[in-house]
């Protein structure tokens, strides 16, 4: 995980620095001597690729701030899942009553769990392990 997110920072650095070199190296328009005719011609031609310049910042920031939003609201539906309580019934052949434990849902693996206080749990092959809890 840590290294995807890593990767990702990487690309936007890269792609920050090569839109900010290619921006400091073209010329400013302001240098350039104008005539009167080349004047009138350019100033129709600007003020549009001034305004698709903005809209283009404007929905590349919008893209920018929804994927985050939306990522950062993915990530906490998945930690609110994985920290969802479930209880465990283990029942063993010498005992009648079930032992009960309570895990929260991503410290239970197949055949082992982690109980909320820290107590690891190994379930035998003869004891039978039901599940409460993951349905809600």
């Amino acid at each position: 995980m840590l290294s995807k997110f890593l990767l990702t920072l990487a690309v936007i650095i890269a792609a920050f620095l090569v839109l900010r070199q290619r921006k400091l190296s073209t010329p400013p328009a302001a240098a350039k001597p104008r005539s009167n005719v080349d004047a009138g011609k350019g100033s129709n031609i600007e003020p549009k690729n001034d305004s698709l310049s903005a809209d283009m910042r404007v929905a590349a920031y919008t893209f920018l701030v929804l994927m985050v939003g939306l990522g950062a609201t993915m990530y906490y539906f998945r930690w609110q899942d994985d920290h969802h309580i479930l209880t465990i019934s283990l029942h063993r052949d010498n005992l009648s009553a079930p032992v009960i434990y309570q895990v929260y849902k991503f410290q239970l693996q197949d055949r082992s769990f982690v109980t909320i206080d820290g107590t690891v749990v190994n379930v035998a092959s003869s004891e039978r392990m039901e599940v409460s809890g993951l349905t809600d």
